[in-house]
């Protein structure tokens, strides 16, 4: 199709600069958590955890679940899903 047009990640620079920018903008949203940590949206109720106070709380909860999601779809869902190899050719 495009043999000889490059794409914009086919160097390894530009990659490495993303994931530079990534690891950039992680940081300064941490720091923005750690010097302005507070939620609007919440109000206090009975269901408030004491957890929700602690540094990066957020951001630790979200990666978990990230890592717990992509872990059940790999060892679980690929047992209800898979096929066989010679599916197709029957």
């Amino acid at each position: 199709m495009n043999a000889g047009k490059k794409h914009l990640f086919d160097d390894p620079r530009n990659v490495r600069r993303l994931i530079g920018i990534l690891f950039v903008l992680s940081a300064l949203l941490l720091a923005v958590d750690y010097f302005y940590h507070r939620h609007l949206s919440f109000e206090k109720s009975e269901v408030d955890l004491p957890q929700e106070e602690w540094f990066g709380f957020y951001a630790i909860y979200g990666f978990v679940a990230c890592v717990l999601l992509v872990l059940v779809a790999k060892y679980v869902l690929r047992k209800i899903v898979m096929r066989s190899e010679d599916y197709y050719e029957r």
